[in-house]
């Protein structure tokens, strides 16, 4: 194996690990909005991701079965709808239980935890405890070979590109909207921003529902790289807490700069040693910069 083949390899496993970062980022966006304004701790998270993963593959049986002319442009139709119903969900969520656990860190834990396992069982119970996978349009098969020997796959690509989209319109609406100046203003002083007469009580709300629909994305985009099941979203929701804290809570910019370096690693260090090596040399890393750095890569310096 010469020079050309082994930098190969390595491109298209360092893109591998930027669908992994795509996935987590996403996750860790959700995450991170809503841990950063509202100290919630939302262990359900993860069965938000389930949400939108489920909805891309209801929507591919549905037009397979009665719209098979629409099966090249279902995809993006079904990404939005699992962007509203993963917001929905969130919005009932915090508006039935959430809204009545805030300053008890620990009841909100136990309170979400619980509503990701009935979630699950409503999974099970509804769709099936079998992993699913849906039918992928013929755009977003195969893959794309700039020179030989390297392909990229081409859902990878997708991932990538719905992942700058959502991310990039997160930070948009945070520095430009109504909603983000809110946001902003009670994340800094809640006190004061329920003087000046922002409703905080709906902020939270809205902002509780925006970070499970970015979850309901972060499903879509996964359906692309793997099987759904009703436990596929704690899978992936430790990682997003690492993503956060590693990042610095709050902190936006740290959680893209941590999701990109964990998924980087993890990647590389599987094409080198086993799976269950590379995820503990990816923590132990994570663990030991936390040591000398407790408060994440990007602290966030609010008064609360």
């Amino acid at each position: 194996m010469n020079f050309s083949d082994l930098l190969n390899i390595g491109l298209m496993q360092g893109f591998a690990g930027l669908s992994l970062f795509a996935v987590l980022l996403l996750m860790g966006l959700g995450l991170a909005i809503i841990f950063g304004q509202m100290g919630v701790i939302n262990m359900a998270h993860g069965e938000f991701m389930a949400i939108g993963a489920y909805t891309i593959y209801l929507g591919s049986q549905l037009t397979e079965q009665y719209a098979p002319s629409l099966m090249p442009v279902y995809f993006p139709l079904a990404v939005i709808l699992a962007f509203c119903f993963a917001f929905a969900g969130g919005w009932l969520i915090e508006w039935s239980l959430i809204r009545h656990l805030y300053k008890r860190p620990l009841d909100t834990l136990l309170a979400t935890w619980g509503i990701s396992l009935a979630m699950q069982q409503c999974f099970r119970t509804f769709i099936g405890p079998k992993e699913v996978s849906p039918t992928l349009p013929d755009w977003l098969l195969g893959s794309w070979a700039p020179v030989s020997g390297l392909d990229i796959p081409r859902n990878g690509m997708f991932v990538l590109a719905l992942t700058a989209v959502v991310t990039c319109g997160v930070l948009l609406a945070l520095s430009k909207s109504r909603w983000g100046l809110r946001v902003r203003a009670t994340v800094s002083n809640r006190v004061m921003a329920n003087a000046t007469g922002i409703d905080t009580r709906k902020t939270d709300r809205l902002t509780f529902a925006i970070g499970c629909g970015i979850a309901g994305v972060a499903g879509a985009a996964f359906t692309t790289i793997g099987s759904t099941g009703p436990t596929s979203g704690q899978l992936y929701i430790v990682d997003s807490f690492l993503v956060v804290t590693f990042g610095g809570a709050a902190s936006l910019l740290g959680t893209v700069v941590s999701a990109f370096g964990i998924a980087q690693t993890q990647s590389l260090a599987e094409f080198f040693m086993p799976g269950s090596m590379a995820k503990m040399l990816t923590l132990t890393l994570i663990v030991v910069i936390l040591m000398m750095r407790p408060q994440g890569l990007f602290a966030s310096k609010v008064r609360r």
